[in-house]
């Protein structure tokens, strides 16, 4: 796995680091943020996604909250043709 480091929240203390890397052989970003509170988990469930798809989140997703200022660091695709730029 190559991967490419994006980005860490600015001004970050030692021990609180949302930090987003790209692996550059599949285009996939890797995000270490925070965890979704209880709270915040039930909220996503209750509202869902498209008709038909289940709410639960599976053992092997979670969700994470991502801090507004980290979205600097996500690419954007290159010619709006969907595909994310890779380096």
């Amino acid at each position: 796995m190559a991967l490419k480091f994006l980005g860490i929240i600015p001004n970050t203390p030692v021990d609180d680091s949302p930090t987003i890397w790209l692996d550059e052989d599949s285009g996939d970003l890797l995000i270490q943020s925070y965890k979704a509170t209880a709270e915040e988990v039930k909220a996503c469930q209750e509202l869902g996604s498209i008709p038909g798809h289940s709410r639960d989140v599976p053992d092997h997703e979670t969700i994470i909250r991502l801090p507004a200022v980290m979205l600097q660091y996500i690419p954007r695709p290159e010619g709006g043709d969907g595909e994310v730029p890779r380096s």
